[in-house]
């Protein structure tokens, strides 16, 4: 395995940097060519205040983030815009995964928000993909109180395994204790849990072999995240065991 110390982040600049996270994008995802982030997005992204950061062994890139400024309307605030980061995309070859480049990543991504007078980082993910649910939620310190259904349709990543992108919406309130200490490795106590969804372990199995039960599992767990949602509880928490990750909701505030 990779040592953590060998890799070094830093951010990308270069036309042909660029270039190497679109194909980092194929190695990681086996995206289609039409769903592949192109190198203008990455541009962009780099010249209105966005963060390209990849990430090096050697001269190897084996992972890279990309994440544009946003701009809330007030359709998402009682009053005013706000900005904040879209954090778009993390990807990380198979074999540097489980070195902590991914949470040396996103801590940069945090850094940077923090230095350019920011509270909140967004993205989305996958909510049977439990193990990102984890790391997003119990090592990051992230909340969520929106479920999206298929937010990017079908796509061609064998990851998906053909299902419709269900995804749930993470805010990164970083200038919040929780995501303070959580930064900095220390323990932090959630608030009260009023309820729990759960995911079987094997889901990524069920994804291969038994597409209709691995339906059924999202449908039935994007059911139960609106409902509680309505119900005015947000994602606060997750536990995992051997046989299921868990999904804790409780009562949040970002003040």
């Amino acid at each position: 395995m990779p040592h953590h110390e060998a890799i070094e982040i830093r951010q990308l600049t270069e036309i042909n940097e660029f270039a190497e996270a679109v194909q980092l994008q194929r190695a990681i995802w086996g995206f289609e060519d039409i769903e592949l982030l192109p190198r203008r997005l990455f541009v962009v992204a780099n010249k209105i205040g966005g963060q390209v950061l990849g990430a090096f062994d050697r001269d190897k890139m084996v992972a890279f983030s990309l994440c544009i400024p946003g701009l809330k309307s007030a359709k998402f605030l009682n009053s005013g815009g706000k900005f904040y980061l879209h954090s778009h995309m993390l990807g990380v070859l198979p074999a540097y995964r489980n070195t902590g480049v991914g949470r040396r990543m996103k801590l940069r991504q945090r850094d940077y928000g923090l230095a350019n007078g920011l509270d909140l980082i967004e993205w989305t993910f996958d909510p049977l993909e439990i193990k990102n649910a984890f790391f997003n939620i119990e090592r990051l310190g992230v909340i969520v109180r929106r479920y999206v259904y298929n937010q990017y349709g079908t796509t061609s990543s064998h990851l998906h395994g053909g299902l419709p992108t269900d995804r749930l919406v993470a805010e990164w309130w970083i200038r919040t204790p929780r995501a303070e200490m959580l930064s900095q490795q220390q323990p932090f106590q959630r608030p009260v849990t009023e309820a729990r969804i759960s995911v079987p372990a094997e889901i990524a199995e069920l994804r291969e072999l038994d597409a209709k039960r691995a339906r059924e599992i999202q449908e039935s767990v994007g059911e139960q995240f609106n409902r509680h949602f309505r119900a005015g509880l947000a994602l606060i928490g997750f536990e995992k065991s051997e046989h299921t990750g868990t999904y804790l909701m409780g009562q949040w505030e970002s003040k």
